[in-house]
């Protein structure tokens, strides 16, 4: 079962926290010795147990840089303008060219006099092809 809050802050919570407060305070932390079993033909003099040195503690390392963040270019694409003339439900009646807005002018003037309808003129930008 893992451990939560209400059990408390566990001995490893309470050790860097101790261990945060000596480095604030410019005292090294303690570190505790260890001792461990060795074989029987490696005894010292004094018939002891043989104690591992003393492990030094490790410099805080410096604050690293945040990453870069990388973003993608969106592709541009390459577009023209024409002219579309649309009738009232927005659907394309005719499509011209940009320098020919005089006939789509024309096509406009026509259907409004054939039809009663509403008609428009729009510049629309696609995609070239």
């Amino acid at each position: 079962m893992a451990r939560g809050k209400k059990r408390g802050p566990t001995l490893r919570d309470k050790r860097d926290e101790a261990d945060a407060v000596a480095a604030r305070e410019g005292d090294e932390p303690e570190v505790e010795e260890v001792e461990e079993e060795e074989e029987e033909g490696d005894d010292d003099e004094e018939g002891g147990k043989k104690k591992k040195p003393k492990a030094k503690a490790k410099k805080a390392a410096a604050p690293k840089k945040p990453a870069t963040k990388r973003t993608r270019v969106a592709k541009e694409v390459r577009q023209k303008a024409i002219w579309v003339v649309f009738d009232n439900a927005s659907k394309r009646v005719g499509t011209f060219a940009f320098n020919q807005k005089a006939d789509a002018e024309a096509l406009l003037a026509s259907k409004t006099e054939e039809k009663k309808g509403t008609f428009y003129i729009n510049l629309v930008k696609e995609p070239l092809e």
